[in-house]
């Protein structure tokens, strides 16, 4: 099946190049997730990711959470700084 239609979205440069990122070490492009996210959605016939909005005690624990918590390459590294 040949690609002939566009699909043109703005998005904040930094959440592109971040979502690129990922995307590359998953091995796929911007447009093979946009594809496979829209196929989801015909296949499924609904949103293929559950969407909530938070109650108020979530959004209370959300907004108490400090912005320095550590943060972890991977699992290993996450295990290794509760051990110590």
């Amino acid at each position: 099946m040949s690609k002939t239609a566009t699909i043109r979205a703005r998005v904040q440069p930094e959440l592109k190049a971040e979502a690129e990122g990922i995307l590359k070490e998953l091995g796929m492009t911007t447009s093979e997730s946009i594809q496979l996210f829209l196929n989801q959605i015909r296949l499924r016939g609904e949103f293929p990711l559950e969407l909530k909005v938070p109650n108020a005690t979530t959004r209370a624990a959300i907004n108490e959470t400090p912005s320095t918590l550590p943060k972890f390459e991977t699992v290993d590294d996450l295990m290794t700084d509760l051990d110590s």
